[in-house]
This record gives C-alpha cells, structure tokens and sequence, in this order.
C-alpha cells in the first residue's frame, strides 16, 4: 500500500523544531494569499510556468504537490509566500520551513525533467506594500536528492504508522454495521441519498425532519463510502455547539468502545479562546511556557493523540497537558491526521476558514456534512459582511500610538465629511466611499508597521481597530452585486458619528467554490423548503440532488390549531393582547402541561405576560430573559421537567427555538403568536430590492421564507418521537393564506380553530 503525502504535509512534520512562534502576525487570509500570488506571477514573462505539478516517491511514500512557479530560461524554481510585517522579524524557524518545502519541490523537478541543477528561490509578497523580496540560492539535483531523502526517512516511520491506521480503518469501515437493529422511518431514504451523493460527486440539499436521527443517518453512509469512494476526510460542520455533541455521539456509537486505538480518529476543534490554557498571553515562546519548545514536543503529542483515537475537547487537553503543549495547536495540527473532524461553520466557510485552507493545501479528497444548514444563510452573510463605528476614534485618541497622528485625522476628517453631507438617518451608499476606504487602509500600514518594530508599545484598542480595520478592507474587495453599502448616521452629545456597513446580500459567490470543491457536500436540516431559496443563496453547484425525507410522525400525534381571527403585526399587537392571553390560558386549562410560547420581541412577550397576570394570575410562567448566560439558558431548559406544569415565554429566532430536545411530558405544546417576519426596516427593504432585481421573489426571499423557517423549528419542539403526542397553536390570520400553509410541514393535520 502506497501512502500518499503533500510536499508541505511532509515538510510541516519533517522541518519544523523550536517555539511556537505567531509575532509574526496577521498572516494575510487565503484570499489575500491567492490574489498575492498571482500577483507574483503577473510579473513573470511569457515563458513562466505556474502551478506545476510534480511527484515522486521513496520507499513506498508517494510525495506529491504544485510548485508555485518555474522559470525555464532562469532554470529558476520559485516558492512564493505572502506576508505582512518586517521580513527581519520572521521567526528562523518559519524561514527553514519554506526552504524546506521549495528545496522538494525542486527536487521532484529535477527528476521529472532531468535537470542536473537547477536555481531556488524563495519570494515574499507583502501584501499590504506589495512588494517583492527575494531569497535564491543554487543546487544540485545530487543535494537536493539529498536532501529529499531526509526529510522521507525523517517521515516512513510515521508513515509506516499512518498505513497501518488506514489499513485498519478501511478494514473496519467495510464490514461496519449500522449500531441499531434497524434504521427509523426516512433514516434509511436519508442515509441512501448520502451514500450516493458521495458515490456521484454531487452535492445533496436534504429536508429531514427532527426525530430520525439525521446525525447518525449522515455519518453513518459517508463513513461506509470513505474506502469506497477514496474519501479522506469527513467535514461535521455544525452551527451550534449541540451539534458537535450530537456528532461525538454517534461516532461513539459506530466505533468499539473497548481500551485501545478506535479505527476512525475523530477530532472536535474548539475556538482558540475557549481551549487556551493561559488567557490574555501571546502566542510565543518568551510569553507562554505551552509554546516553548512546542515543535520539539510535538512529535510525542502527536503520537499520543493517534493513539487515542477519539479527540474531542477533553481528551485534547488532557494529552496536551501531559506533553506541555498548547492544547489548541495540537488540535490543529491533528486535523492533518484526522479522518473525521467536528467543528464551526466558521472553521470552513469563514474567508479565513483554516480548515478549507488546509484541506486544499494538501489537496485532500474530502466531504462534508453541513448539519442544520438552515443557518448557513445567515451565519455566512455574518461572516462575509464587516462595519466600523466612527466612535472608535475617541477610543484611539485616547490610547495614542507613535506616528498615527496624522493618518488618524485624515481618517475622521473623510468620516465627518461623509456623516455632514448626508445628516442623521440611513444612508445607502453606491460603493464604498475611496477616499476614506484609502485613509483606512494607511492607518493599517502604519499600525502593521508598528507591530513588525515594537509589538508590545501597540495599545489593546488600537490592536482592536486593526483586525477590525483589516476585515473591513477584506470585505470591501469583495464588494459587488452581492453586497450593499451604507452609512448610519447616529447623534449623540449635539455631535453626529456614523457606521460604516459592507452587509453581504447573497453569501453564494463565496459560498459555491467551497461547497464545489467537496466530492460531496451534504446540507441537511428540518427546514430547508423552498429548495431554490437555498440553492439560489447558498450557491449549490450544478445537478445538486434534492431530497426530501418522509416524516416518522403522524398527523394523529399532532394536534394544530389556528387563531385566524387574530392579527400579531406591529400596528396591531396592542389589541391582540387580551386575544393571545385567553387562547394561552384556555390550551393550558384544557390540558395543563409544559409549554413554550413564542413571540417576534422581548417587548411583546412581556406585554403578553403582563396581560396574563392580570387576567390569569395562576397560570404558572417563566420567561426567557435578555443576554442569559449559558448556566441560564440551561436552567430554563432543565425547568421543563417531566411532572412540572408551566408555560416557558421565549423569542422567536432565539435560544430555545431550535437545538433543544425536550421529548415526552417535558413539552407537550407550543404556541407561535408571529410569523417570523424580519422587521421592516431600510435595510431589509434594501435587501428586497437587490433579492427582487436578482431572483424576482424579493420580499418571499427576505421576509417569508426566512420567518416561516423559524416558525417551523419552533414547533418542531413539541414532536421529538414517535410517542409524543401535542399541540401547536398558531397566532396569527396569516396562518391560513394557501402561500404560508405550503411551507408548512406536509405531515401536520389541517388546522382546527380556535
């Protein structure tokens, strides 16, 4: 068996020693990195080769990569890397490595062309000044030879490890069996239409509904096709973190549980903040004892970590501890080894996502599970939308940095002129404005600046404004008919300040190279109708498969009732008031129980339930509050006991509208006083216009159709198995217009009056 290794996988675990190094930060995201090469490259003449494929093997060890360019009349190959920051400032150890991946690569082009010796050279592109510095030596094809050879028996060991493990993964995931005697209803129909995805390539949108077990009816199909299909890499992408416990779960459940190596190493990445083990300490060797000597530790970790197989966040800390190594770059540097890994949206689809950066550095064969992708759509305009308050300034004034004066004012004074020439209010702006998006982009030369000479004299607000700054501009490259621009105009103190916003319309453009470059990509949730909302926004790649699963439930376990004499829209609510009361007490008196009742805001739900104490005064409530922490969160959910009674008040969109399991008598009941409907606001109504220009169906694309996906997740509460039994009232006249009931789940009865 042959094992297959990426030029810059061998070189990161056959070149690097000594500290843990990040002062030479921030690195330029992935999109700055491709444009800068290319940049590079733009210079070269006619002749220049890019993105030159080269392997070569030793002992059985298959090394494989692209080199970034080849000069044939210089016989001059090139490593290119973008940075930002002083190049004299580079760690020795950050250099090394790079020279180590070119002088390989140089190597697998001598012997693929035969060249006796050849030139290398290592090009720095500073991104921000963008400029060019060069580093070259000459070689001979004998030393690199050499040189190659070392760093492959540096790596057979690990390698001849490595086979072993896929041996016996395969071995395993060809004769792995479903943990349950049989699948429930629509796990198997979900878990065919997965197996397929992964055998044609294609990406899978799949509507299941909550109480199949999608997560094993995911994992379970993929994990089969791994061997299969030479998928080498399982993405479990979640959007909350009950979605990655539900995950470790199942993969619990697929593998054996006795002492020993488990076949599938499973990893769970945790955010940086959460797994540092000393806060508010840099990431370097003079600063923190986890990152002396890290590299020189690492070998033992990683070993370690192999052999425990299952890495969720306990065990990483654990086995990071015990070797004094930092927990979270351990998991990073595990996700090179692992077969499944669990983590954040962010991890992949972020601009910056790590993840996908890597997974396409080492060009592996990958799929991912995208679980409740319902909250793809918001959660990646998040990611690829940026602001910036003009308030900021008095903070940096306040906090004054050596030589950003001047850059400083020039910023405020083109931000003033902006808020004077526009008043207070909403603004939408054409593009974003240049004259102060270039004032910005020098305030952060300087400050980048700052951090190569001396980063300890920069000030916390104006490291602040710098990453804030940065993903501003990085935004704004993007800016086009997916985005939109404005200005809002606040005063405050008789003085007028203003936010800038780049907001993300359509996350698609982005999206789709990410969901494309998966063999297969499997979005699946409770609410994903209509399918064309969320291939047209999610921009799912050609000949996409839609499937719908059939539900587990039956109309007889659910009983929905509609108030379509009442009206919850905003010029309306004061009079719907005694309305909702009654109904909520009147379903709590026919059958008293836990229930949950939603609203469009915090204000209307108090409202409600001061009405409620006035006309009911024994009806048992409790409300959700605004900013609960999480102990809070998760002491209103444990106050849904099985023998309690009580109507549990709750914000649609919320905490507690979806990611909740509550099965049996601890919920028998829901009721839903809105539609969901985003408020009508100029911003909305500026994201109507661009979805109606783009797509025709503007107001359904950001009104409706986003509103009514809430409404269903929140009922989708009160029926979690095929025993439950409950109700759902729904508030609101608009309930019984054909358009709304059509988004409705198919399997719910014809709603009853109230």
């Amino acid at each position: 068996m042959t094992l297959t290794v990426a030029v810059r996988a061998l070189c990161e675990f056959t070149a690097r020693e000594g500290d843990l190094d990040l002062r030479f930060t921030p690195s330029p995201s992935a999109l700055e990195g491709v444009l800068g090469h290319q940049q590079v490259t733009d210079r070269r003449d006619a002749q220049y080769r890019r993105e030159v494929t080269l392997a070569g093997e030793y002992k059985g060890l298959k090394v494989r990569g692209r080199a970034d360019g080849f000069d044939p009349g210089r016989k001059c190959l090139e490593e290119i890397k973008t940075h930002r920051g002083d190049l004299a400032r580079q760690p020795a150890n950050h250099r090394a490595l790079h020279w180590a991946q070119a002088k390989v690569y140089a190597w697998l082009l001598c012997e693929a062309e035969g060249l006796a010796s050849v030139n290398v050279a290592l090009v720095y592109w500073h991104v921000d000044m963008e400029r060019e510095t060069r580093f070259e030596a000459a070689y001979t094809a004998e030393a690199l030879k050499a040189f190659f050879v070392q760093q492959c028996e540096a790596f057979l060991a690990w390698a001849a490890r490595e086979q072993a493990h896929q041996a016996r993964r395969d071995g395993f995931l060809d004769t792995l069996a479903f943990p349950y005697a049989t699948m429930r209803p629509g796990q198997r129909q979900l878990a065919e239409a997965v197996y397929k995805g992964a055998s044609l390539g294609r990406c899978v949108l799949a509507q299941a509904p909550t109480g199949i077990g999608k997560t094993l009816g995911t994992l379970f199909p993929l994990l089969k096709a791994m061997p299969r299909q030479g998928v080498q890499r399982i993405f479990f992408l979640t959007a909350k973190t009950p979605g990655r416990r539900l995950a470790l779960d199942a993969l619990h459940q697929l593998q054996p549980a006795q002492a020993g190596t488990r076949p599938v190493r499973v990893l769970e990445l945790t955010a940086r903040e959460k797994a540092c083990e000393y806060p508010g300490t840099a990431c370097h060797g003079d600063a923190c004892p986890l990152a002396k000597g890290f590299y020189d530790r690492l070998p033992a970790a990683r070993v370690a970590a192999a052999d425990r197989g299952m890495l969720d966040r306990a065990a990483l800390r654990e086995l990071a501890l015990a070797h004094q190594v930092c927990p979270y770059y351990l998991s990073q540097e595990m996700a090179r080894w692992a077969d499944v890994i669990i983590g954040d949206y962010n991890y992949y689809f972020d601009l910056s996502g790590w993840l996908y950066a890597l997974a396409q550095a080492h060009e592996w064969t990958y799929a991912v599970l995208v679980d409740e992708a319902h909250n793809l759509v918001d959660r990646a305009r998040s990611m690829y939308s940026a602001s910036l308050d003009q308030r900021v300034i008095k903070t940096l004034k306040d906090a004054p940095l050596a030589g950003t004066t001047a850059a400083l004012r020039t910023l405020n004074q083109h931000w003033s002129a902006l808020v004077k020439a526009q008043g207070e209010g909403y603004h939408s702006q054409a593009n974003v404005p240049t004259q102060w998006l270039s004032a910005l982009q020098r305030c952060i030369s300087l400050v980048s600046e700052r951090l190569n000479l001396e980063p300890a004299s920069v000030p916390a607000p104006w490291l602040e404004f710098y990453f804030q700054a940065l993903q501003f501009t990085r935004i704004a490259e993007l800016f086009g008919e997916a985005y939109v621009c404005d200005l809002e105009v606040t005063a405050t103190k008789k003085r007028l300040s203003g936010r800038l916003n780049v907001r993300n319309v359509i996350p698609a453009p982005v999206l789709a190279p990410r969901l494309a470059r998966a063999r297969s990509c499997v979005l699946f949730s409770a609410t994903l109708k209509p399918a064309h909302y969320f291939a047209d926004l999610l921009g799912l790649p050609d000949k996409w498969a839609w499937v719908e699963v059939a539900s587990p439930f039956s109309a007889s376990q659910l009983q929905v009732r509609l108030a379509a004499d009442v009206s919850t829209r905003y010029a309306d609510r004061q009079q719907s008031l005694a309305s909702v009361a009654r109904i909520i007490a009147e379903q709590y008196a026919c059958r008293p129980g836990n229930y949950l009742a939603f609203f469009s805001s915090f204000d209307y739900l108090n409202q409600v339930v001061g009405r409620l104490a006035e006309s009911y005064p024994s009806l048992p409530v409790r409300c959700q509050q605004r900013g609960m922490d999480e102990a809070a969160r998760q002491a209103f959910i444990d106050g849904f006991d099985a023998a309690g009674q009580s109507v549990g008040f709750a914000v649609l969109g919320g905490a507690f509208g979806e990611g909740i399991d509550l099965p049996g008598a601890r919920l028998i009941g829901a009721f839903v006083a809105t539609l969901g409907l985003a408020q009508v606001n100029p911003v909305n109504e500026r994201f109507k216009q661009r979805m109606q220009a783009r797509f025709g169906n503007g107001y359904d694309y950001v009104y409706l159709y986003p509103g009514l996906h809430k409404v269903v997740q929140a009922a989708g509460r009160v029926i979690r198995a095929e025993s439950d039994v409950g109700t759902v009232v729904l508030i609101d006249d608009r309930y019984g217009q054909a358009r709304v009931q059509q988004l409705l789940p198919s399997w719910w009865p014809a709603a009853e009056p109230v």
